[in-house]
C-alpha cells in the first residue's frame, strides 16, 4: 500500500496551528476594516490569459497551469509533440491557479467597474499557489491578506499603508520589523544610466538578489544583459554604505543625472511621515529593493524581520498600468499583502502567540451519572448563550478519563456535576492550572469565567 503523504510545499494544519491562522487573520482583518477596505473574493482559478503577462519571466514559470477537462489531448496533433511547451500549453490548459491576488483584483475591478466606485479600497484573503522550490518560509500554497486602494493617486494613499503595517504588527506584539522601501522610477532611472533602458525588469531582478547572492554576482548578472557594470557598482557603494537617506538620494540623482518623479515621491514621502505625532516610524530606504513583480510603477515596500532568519512577511507597491492590461486605462493602484504562513512562522519562533490561542474550549463540563450528564444540558447552554467556549463530555465514563481529557486538551477550567451539586445548585469550577477550585452558582460562574484569563 502506498504511503500517504501530501504534495511538497503544502501542510495539514491541526488544531492549535488553525486555531493560531485565525487568530492572525483576525488581527489583520480587524485593521483593513478600522481603515475603510471592504472585502471581495475571486475564483481559485483564472484564465492563463488573465495571469501571464503580468509576473515576469520568472513568476511566468511559477504559475500552476490546470488541464483542460474530459480529453484535453484532443486537440493535439501529432507534429505538436515535437514543438516545444509554450506552442503545446495553450492547447491542453486554458487556466491557471492564481499566483497572487492582486491580478484577480485588477481583474475584477475592470469586469466590475460600473458597479464600483471609485476611489475603491478591498481587502481580500484566500491562498494563492506557486510552483516555486519549497523551503522554511517558502510554499507552493500560502495565503495572502491584502489590501488595495485603487482609482486615485493621491500621496495619502502610500502613508496610509505604511500605517496600516504598523498597526497590523503592534497588534499581533510584533516590533522586530523593518519596513524597506524604494521607488520604480528611481531603479528605472538607474537602469537608464547603466545602460539598460528597455531592461529595466532584468536589472530590478539582478538588483533585488544582492542580499542572496553578494554584489560580485549581481554584477556578473549585469554585465550579462550588458549593462554598464561601473555604473552599477557605483550604485552598489552607495545601496550598502551607511551615510544618511538624503544624502543617498543626492548621491544617486547626481549618478542618474537627472531628478525625477520617484526622487521627488520619496522625498514628500518622509516629509509627511514627519508631520504625523506619537509614530515610531520602523522605515528605512533601501535602493537595492526591487520587488520582483514586473507590474510595479512606483513607490514598493517590503517588511522584513529583524531578528528572525526568513523573507519577506509583508510586500507591495504602486502600479499605474495594471487595469490597462484589461483595457481599463488611467486607473492607479496601490496595495500591500501580508504573507500569513511567514507571520506564522515568526511569531512561533517569536514566542508571540498568546496562550489563549490553542482552540480549546475554556472550559468543560464533566458528570458523575447518566443524571447529572442531562443536568450538564441545561448549564453548557447557559454558558454558550454567555459566549464561552465550552464543552460536555459526552460520555459516561470514569471522572478521571474525562478530567485527563480536560489536561490533554490544555481546557482551563472545568466543572464537575454530581447528585450534591445537583440539589445545591452550585458547582465546583476547578482550575486546572493552579489546582485551585470554586464552588459557585451557575450565574457566578459565567461570570468568572468572563472575567478571568485562561
Amino acid at each position: 500500500m502506498e504511503k500517504l503523504s501530501i504534495p511538497k510545499g503544502t501542510r495539514d494544519f491541526g488544531q492549535i496551528e488553525s486555531f493560531r491562522r485565525k487568530y492572525i487573520i483576525e488581527k489583520i482583518q480587524s485593521n483593513f476594516i478600522k481603515y475603510g477596505f471592504a472585502p471581495i473574493e475571486t475564483p481559485t482559478m483564472e484564465h492563463l490569459s488573465v495571469l501571464t503577462g503580468k509576473y515576469g519571466d520568472e513568476g511566468e514559470q511559477l504559475i500552476f497551469k490546470v488541464l483542460n477537462s474530459g480529453d484535453y489531448l484532443k486537440k493535439i496533433k501529432s507534429e505538436d509533440y515535437n514543438k516545444d511547451a509554450k506552442t503545446l500549453l495553450p492547447k491542453i490548459a486554458e487556466k491557471g491557479l492564481r499566483y497572487d491576488l492582486t491580478v484577480p483584483f485588477a481583474r475584477h475591478v475592470v469586469m466590475n467597474q460600473h458597479n464600483i466606485t471609485f476611489p475603491f479600497k478591498r481587502y481580500q484573503i484566500q491562498p494563492v499557489w506557486r510552483a516555486d522550490r519549497p523551503q522554511r518560509g517558502r510554499y507552493r500554497e500560502f495565503y495572502q491578506c491584502d489590501a488595495d486602494i485603487i482609482g486615485t493617486r493621491s500621496e495619502w494613499n502610500e502613508i496610509e499603508l505604511t500605517l496600516l503595517m504598523h498597526d497590523v504588527f503592534k497588534s499581533l506584539n510584533f516590533s522586530d520589523f523593518e519596513i524597506k522601501i524604494n521607488h520604480r522610477e528611481v531603479l528605472f532611472a538607474m537602469a537608464a544610466a547603466a545602460g539598460l533602458k528597455g531592461k529595466e525588469i532584468p536589472f530590478c531582478t539582478s538588483l533585488d538578489k544582492i542580499d542572496k547572492i553578494g554584489i560580485e554576482k549581481v554584477l556578473h548578472e549585469i554585465n550579462l544583459i550588458k549593462g554598464k557594470v561601473e555604473i552599477v557598482s557605483k550604485y552598489l557603494e552607495i545601496i550598502t554604505s551607511s551615510v544618511d537617506q538624503s544624502l543617498k538620494i543626492k548621491e544617486l540623482v547626481a549618478l542618474t543625472g537627472s531628478s525625477n518623479k520617484g526622487f521627488e515621491e520619496l522625498i514628500s514621502f518622509f516629509k509627511i511621515l514627519d508631520e504625523i505625532p506619537d509614530r515610531n516610524f520602523k522605515i528605512s530606504l533601501d535602493f537595492s529593493l526591487a520587488r520582483g513583480l514586473s507590474y510595479y510603477t512606483g513607490m514598493i515596500y517590503e517588511v522584513k524581520p529583524t531578528k528572525v532568519k526568513i523573507g519577506s512577511i509583508c510586500g507591495g507597491g504602486r502600479y499605474d498600468n495594471l487595469t490597462g492590461m484589461f483595457g481599463l486605462k488611467g486607473i492607479s493602484g496601490i496595495g500591500i499583502s501580508f504573507g500569513l504562513d511567514r507571520i506564522y512562522d515568526v511569531l512561533t519562533e517569536s514566542n508571540l502567540f498568546p496562550k489563549t490561542s490553542n482552540g480549546s474550549p475554556k472550559v468543560l463540563i464533566t458528570h458523575l451519572d447518566p443524571t447529572a450528564f442531562i443536568h450538564g444540558i441545561n448549564l453548557i447552554e447557559k454558558i454558550r448563550r454567555a459566549g464561552i467556549p465550552s464543552d460536555l463530555f459526552p460520555d459516561s465514563i470514569k471522572i478521571q478519563k474525562q478530567m485527563n481529557y480536560a489536561n490533554k486538551l490544555a481546557i482551563p477550567y472545568v466543572i464537575t456535576i454530581g447528585s450534591d451539586e445537583i440539589s445545591k445548585a452550585r458547582y465546583p469550577l476547578k482550575n486546572m492550572s493552579s489546582g485551585k477550585t470554586l464552588t459557585l452558582p451557575i450565574e457566578e460562574i459565567i461570570e468568572t469565567l468572563k472575567t478571568n484569563q485562561r
